[in-house]
């Protein structure tokens, strides 16, 4: 699967490494070094994925990733030397679809590529009859949408792959492990909190009351499940 991937890494030794790498794989790679010009390359050029660096001047990687997820779904792949949990989460919570840690290794960043553009892009050719509804959510793989009774939901590829699984299987509950494999695979970066923080985000916009949730519902000890 061949795309045009937006590199934005201030190292430029690391990010022609990365290049080196993405090409030889069969994609199209821009290079930026700073936040405000990764901004400026997508809006004018329109990518599909962007590997993002979280440490970069002019405006760092979580700032670029704020303004984007406002105005865009484009898949996030994020790059941090931070290797602290809360900082990784911090990105999910902005909207970043995955993370490495570096040092990394550019063939694991080739494969977290592909498997980040399989996942959005499966969506998007799904077949029609695919469509998944539970209670007032209708879900359309086809189109990437979610609506909720006659609003529309926007959606980050991550929230939108956790809220079809769950919603695949009405009432059946699904441990934050099991929400994790579909998400993301298990690594040494990411743990199962990933998953708190894509329901905390779909609540605040499927629920009208996010503390006291109808249709994404905690069991607790167990994991989650979305209303029959």
């Amino acid at each position: 699967m061949c795309a045009h991937v937006l590199v934005a890494e201030d190292d430029m030794k690391q990010a022609e490494l990365v290049r080196r790498y993405l090409e030889h794989d069969g994609h199209t790679v821009t290079v930026v070094g700073d936040g405000r010009s990764a901004l400026d390359e997508w809006r004018r050029n329109g990518p599909d994925l962007l590997v993002l660096d979280v440490l970069m001047p002019r405006m760092d990687g979580l700032d670029v990733c704020r303004v984007l997820r406002q105005e865009s779904d484009l898949p996030v792949l994020m790059l941090t030397a931070r290797a602290a949990e809360d900082d990784l989460l911090l990105g999910l919570d902005l909207g970043a679809d995955d993370y490495l840690t570096k040092p990394y290794s550019p063939r694991e960043l080739v494969a977290r590529v592909r498997s980040l553009l399989r996942r959005t892009s499966g969506a998007r050719s799904a077949p029609p009859d695919r469509s998944l509804r539970a209670g007032p959510l209708h879900i359309d793989p086809v189109r990437h949408e979610v609506r909720l009774d006659d609003r529309d939901i926007d959606c980050t590829p991550g929230e939108f792959e956790l809220l079809s699984a769950l919603a695949a299987e009405p009432g059946r509950v699904f441990t934050r492990a099991q929400l994790l494999r579909r998400l993301h695979g298990f690594d040494r970066f990411v743990t199962v909190r990933t998953v708190d923080v894509h329901v905390m985000n779909l609540r605040k916009k499927i629920e009208t009351d996010p503390r006291n949730p109808a249709l994404l519902l905690t069991v607790y000890g167990v994991g989650y499940k979305l209303a029959a």
